[in-house]
């Protein structure tokens, strides 16, 4: 069975990080994995971009144009 705990932790001055979990067995094995955190803001994701280019069409009415005049040359 996988039994995870996650605790923030500040690193001291000699590189050194304390963990104390009492509820975990003495003896057992445990891995241990260190993801330091940095104080930069995370990066926007791609959804971010959505909206805020400059568009081909000026307005809605533009679109609705361009549209009606492509429909027109299927027939």
């Amino acid at each position: 069975m996988l039994h995870a705990v996650r605790q923030r932790v500040t690193i001291e001055q000699d590189g050194t990080i304390h963990v104390r979990v009492p509820e975990l067995k003495p003896g057992t094995v445990a891995d241990v994995i260190i993801l330091e955190t940095t104080d930069q803001k995370p990066k926007k994701g791609l959804t971010g971009f959505i909206g805020k280019g400059k568009g081909c069409y000026n307005n809605a009415n533009d679109v609705d144009t361009f549209i009606r005049n492509e429909r027109n040359t299927w027939e």
